[in-house]
């Protein structure tokens, strides 16, 4: 039958100014009870504390046989107790399960209309159902309020008596009063709760993405060579300050290995390392990657979404390739790193941030800025400290320790026994000028764990499967940067290590000091091991 809530508060119109308790509901009472209800909850952190200590302020005041609060899900259209009810339980069960709306006939009224309503003699509505469990259980009497927050309905609390109070209507007054208390102290509780969740959730994300962002440590580093030795020693000076750090060398040497050891080594690595692929960030995206979006900013943002730079905070992030940045992102990205703060796309209120910048790029930036593809400004921003890894050719004795660690390591992961590689074997690929460096070597070591497990690798298996004679066509011709470099030691060692003056290397060359300087850094030398050699 359709019910309306006013046909069901059958009250009693003798109005006094007291309840069976004897209480007097004058403005002080009311104050009273509620200050006393909130100081009871404030530092409630669970559902069942909170309820816990409201059903004991509540009885206090209200004497009721059976007090439960019920939530409301408006999306699915269920109800559930937000704790276990206190006293009477209709047929001797704890309910805890979620039921829909339509099996709550005494909680779907109050949700429905947002109104009270008084149940003065449950009896007359057993064929609603839920009452006749109620009614079986000796209550007589139920008051029901819908718990309210910012025109959004929470659910409903339910004070349930054996005998009907006197004074109803007072009553109805007071408890409307309480109930607007109520329904603010479970909207925070559920608040907290959600957040607590959301934090749990955020948490277990963060060090999943630690795990993983581990995935190349110290140990996968190795190296003999005096050349890595060397930009290891600077590494690790600089590594445990704050500065901006450029790592520049040739493609495969494994500048993202040194970006990520540069974090691990740093007082920030217990929080996250963020790579970024440069290339990879189009003029439409690149905003929305790096510095995150507010839900609706754009056609398909339909939720708010953290960019690189916010979940680099107090981490790291690593601009790799940032020479394929084209000049327009360029000055975005500088901004940022000025400023140390950011907007993300669609909302105008800066969110500060506090990354360390380490960058990587096989592309001579200096170059870039005389030619105007690569901001001069930028540039020196990103220039505080330059590291260069040498190509692989430039280091053959790391080659042998390096096949025997990827060999090793790689096997393992493939459960595939590991080949075993001659010194014929090694001296061919020492004498290999690997163009794709160290990750062409991990290329060519699985495949022969691939195709060739624990096999013994000779010089002619290599020569078989790969084309990489030890004799090149073009053997001989060393690189530009090879031919520049011996050109410059010609002239240190012609100086005695001597770089700038008119005895210097810079005049000999015919350039200025700095460019000299610059290219002496990018390539690796150090004039002070040629101050003591003897000029041709």
């Amino acid at each position: 039958m359709g019910l309306n809530p006013a046909r069901l508060i059958g009250m009693d119109d003798t109005i006094n100014h007291c309840t069976d308790t004897g209480m007097n509901w004058n403005t002080e009472t009311r104050y009273k009870l509620l200050l006393e209800i909130n100081n009871a909850i404030a530092t409630k952190k669970s559902r069942e504390g909170l309820f816990a200590s409201l059903a004991k302020e509540l009885h206090r005041y209200f004497k009721y046989d059976r007090l439960s609060i019920i939530l409301y899900d408006s999306d699915r259209q269920i109800i559930t107790y937000f704790a276990a009810a206190d006293g009477i339980q209709p047929g001797g069960v704890i309910a805890h399960k979620s039921r829909p709306l339509t099996n709550g006939a005494v909680a779907r009224i109050a949700i429905n209309s947002k109104q009270p309503a008084i149940f003065d003699d449950l009896r007359k509505y057993t064929d609603l159902r839920s009452v006749g469990e109620l009614v079986k259980a000796g209550l007589t009497s139920t008051m029901v309020f819908p718990l309210i927050v910012r025109d959004r309905v929470l659910g409903t609390i339910h004070f349930s008596y054996r005998e009907k109070p006197s004074a109803l209507t007072e009553l109805t007054e007071v408890l409307i009063d309480t109930s607007q208390q109520i329904a603010i102290a479970v909207d925070n509780m559920l608040a907290y709760n959600m957040l607590k969740y959301s934090n749990q959730h955020l948490q277990g994300e963060k060090e999943y993405l630690l795990a993983n962002a581990r995935e190349t440590g110290r140990a996968d580093f190795f190296y003999a060579s005096r050349n890595m030795q060397q930009v290891m020693d600077v590494l690790r000076q600089v590594a445990a300050t704050d500065e901006t750090i450029l790592i520049t060398g040739e493609t495969g040497t494994g500048k993202d290995y040194l970006a990520r050891l540069i974090h691990e080594m740093s007082g920030r690595g217990d929080h996250l390392f963020i790579k970024t692929n440069c290339p990879g960030l189009t003029a439409s995206l690149f905003e929305s990657e790096l510095f995150g979006h507010a839900r609706g900013a754009f056609t398909g943002a339909e939720k708010a979404r953290m960019g690189r730079f916010e979940l680099a905070d107090k981490g790291t992030i690593f601009l790799d390739e940032i020479g394929e940045l084209p000049i327009a992102q360029q000055a975005k990205l500088l901004q940022v790193l000025q400023e140390g703060k950011f907007e993300r796309v669609g909302e105008s209120s800066s969110i500060p941030v506090d990354a360390r910048i380490v960058a990587a790029t096989n592309k001579d930036l200096r170059a870039g800025v005389e030619d105007g593809w690569f901001r001069n400004d930028l540039f020196y921003r990103l220039e505080t400290v330059t590291i260069t890894v040498p190509p692989l050719r430039e280091r053959a004795e790391d080659i042998p320790l390096l096949i025997e660690n990827i060999n090793t390591r790689e096997a393992a992961d493939m459960h595939r026994s590991a080949p075993r590689y001659t010194s014929d074997a090694l001296d061919m690929l020492m004498n290999h000028a690997w163009p794709g460096n160290v990750r062409e070597l991990k290329n060519m070591v699985k495949r022969f764990i691939i195709l060739q497990p624990g096999a013994t690798i000779h010089a002619d298996d290599i020569t078989a499967m790969f084309p990489l004679p030890s004799q090149s066509p073009h053997q001989g011709i060393p690189t530009l940067d090879e031919a520049e470099r011996g050109h410059i030691v010609r002239a240190l060692t012609a100086t005695r290590g001597i770089v700038g003056g008119k005895k210097g290397a810079a005049g000999l060359l015919g350039m200025p000091r700095s460019t000299l300087q610059y290219r002496i850094k990018k390539l690796g030398i150090q004039p002070t091991e040629y101050s003591h050699t003897r000029g041709a």
